[in-house]
């Protein structure tokens, strides 16, 4: 594409986003950098400035990542979001896929992986981190039915899912998701009959086997 490259940063951390800003900004490729500390923001600031790429994080209070693609990629259609995030497990990768992401990096990649993802997001490409890229193609060609039943939670679903197979407790879920207690009760429940399971303990083994929440003993 001709032209500067305008970035919205989606993030809760305000260091974080200081300093990939600052990063950015050192691009001739780069533009503008807007900013927004969780999805609700990100799809006002999207609203008023069309930003050529969003680079969000997965981890935020409010709606979380999953769902605030979602919202920005359904209003819309021309949104090309990639994923910044921690988080190197396939199923957070897949899912921000299935959400609309064009790309999904992770945090501990080089600074300069970040403009290049961005650059080739903007012109129209995708990109994923390569070995992550490669453990996809291998695990696509082994998709397990749990997997299959794990990426049948909804948006909402998954993130109260990982909140709960990672420790917390309904209550605080809630509390970290800005939704009410009964709330986070019936999604816990659907969720447990999608996956078959009847206990915490066997979610949050379901999770680990998943390599959504590492084991105790790695």
């Amino acid at each position: 594409m001709s032209g500067k490259i305008n970035v919205l940063l989606v993030d809760d951390h305000a260091v974080v986003r200081a300093g990939y800003k600052t990063y950015l900004s050192l691009s001739e490729r780069i533009g503008e950098v807007y900013e927004a500390d969780r999805g609700e923001t990100a799809c006002q600031v999207y609203d008023k400035q069309h930003p050529d790429v969003v680079v969000m994080d997965l981890s935020m209070p409010g709606l979380g990542g999953f769902e605030s693609i979602r919202r920005l990629v359904g209003r819309h259609h021309h949104c090309k979001v990639l994923v910044f995030s921690i988080h190197n497990e396939l199923v957070y990768v897949t899912r921000a896929i299935k959400a609309g992401a064009k790309g999904y990096i992770t945090k501990s990649n080089a600074p300069e992986i970040l403009v290049t993802a961005v650059c080739t997001i903007a012109e129209g490409g995708t990109f994923v981190d390569p070995d992550l890229a490669q453990q996809l193609a291998i695990n696509m060609a082994f998709d397990q039915d749990e997997t299959a039943k794990v990426k049948s939670l909804s948006p909402r679903e998954f993130d109260i899912f990982c909140l709960l197979s990672s420790g917390l407790s309904s209550r605080e879920a809630a509390e970290k998701l800005c939704l009410s207690y009964k709330t986070v009760c019936n999604h816990s429940t659907a969720i447990k009959e999608k996956l078959g399971v009847k206990t915490m303990s066997e979610l949050t083994l379901l999770a680990t086997r998943q390599g959504i929440v590492k084991s105790s003993e790695a």
